[in-house]
């Protein structure tokens, strides 16, 4: 019979043979998902057996990670601000920087507020279903061009028990026209079509590039989303979007020729420019 530690040693010598960089901590959560223990518990019960079974669904997990498939996307489940969320290839999986959204948007609005929020190109429905999780008066909206990415928007906010204040619609920004809210939230995809080469095997072998690819610039669908919050948002309503860590002064000159004021950009953990937050004028 095969233990946990043998079963970690081979798997990690295996994962580290075809370049995957974080090889321990990835066999360590794909096992401990299949054994459906904390990872912490793995260590401690190292000696014990694992059934053939178990052994079977990890090894398959494993080789699935060894073709450079994203843990997230073998276990259909990613973590993010304080909550779990499904996740699968035709959504993005969702990031800790994306969190600084959540942290100003929460920092803007006390607990008592009561505001319409938009959520533009939702994908798995994390950030909006975050932000409502801890707003209770606040009543949401969230739009997609991709009918796949919605589903599972709708799936997410169905397991937070969140259906009931989110209206979901297939569309893009700029022919989207039902309402006017106080606040627009967006994480756009920013990144230069030329750079998408240079993205991890992780990233671009797997995660959608509808989610991923921004045109030449980077600012294509950043364009549309501040043209459309222009026209969507209240006066004096707030746009809190994510934005390329090279995109400032790019940014800036967008907004203000949109008639938004800027009023600050924030830095992600690592220190690069992440999160914009505008007035509408």
């Amino acid at each position: 019979m095969t233990n946990i530690q043998s079963l970690l040693s081979e798997a990690k010598k295996e994962l580290i043979n075809c370049s995957v960089i974080s090889a321990e901590i990835d066999s360590e959560i794909l096992l401990s998902n299949v054994l459906k223990v904390k990872r912490d518990k793995l260590i401690i019960n190292s000696q014990k057996t694992v059934n053939f079974q178990n052994i079977k669904k990890f090894n398959s997990f494993i080789e699935r990670r060894k073709k450079k498939e994203p843990v997230a996307y073998i276990l259909n489940k990613k973590d993010f601000w304080k909550n779990t969320f499904f996740v699968d290839k035709n959504v993005l999986i969702p990031r800790p920087d994306t969190e600084i959204l959540i942290e100003q948007v929460l920092k803007k609005y006390q607990k008592n507020k009561k505001i319409s929020i938009l959520d533009v190109g939702t994908g798995s429905g994390c950030i909006i279903i975050s932000i409502l999780k801890e707003r209770e008066n606040f009543m949401g909206c969230a739009i997609d061009i991709s009918k796949k990415a919605l589903n599972i928007a709708k799936y997410n906010a169905k397991i937070h028990h969140l259906e009931n204040r989110i209206k979901f619609h297939k569309s893009s920004v700029d022919k989207f026209f039902k309402g006017k809210y106080d606040l627009i939230i967006s994480n756009p995809p920013y990144i230069k079509k030329f750079e998408l080469k240079y993205l991890e095997n992780d990233i671009i072998g797997f995660e959608p590039n509808l989610a991923l690819e921004g045109g030449n610039d980077g600012f294509l669908v950043t364009k549309q989303v501040i043209k459309g919050s222009s026209r969507l948002l209240k006066k004096g309503g707030s746009l809190i979007m994510e934005i390329g860590f090279d995109q400032k002064m790019g940014i800036k000159k967008i907004l203000e020729k949109e008639n938004f004021f800027v009023n600050k950009i924030i830095k992600d953990y690592g220190e690069n420019h992440r999160c914009v937050i505008c007035t509408k004028l």
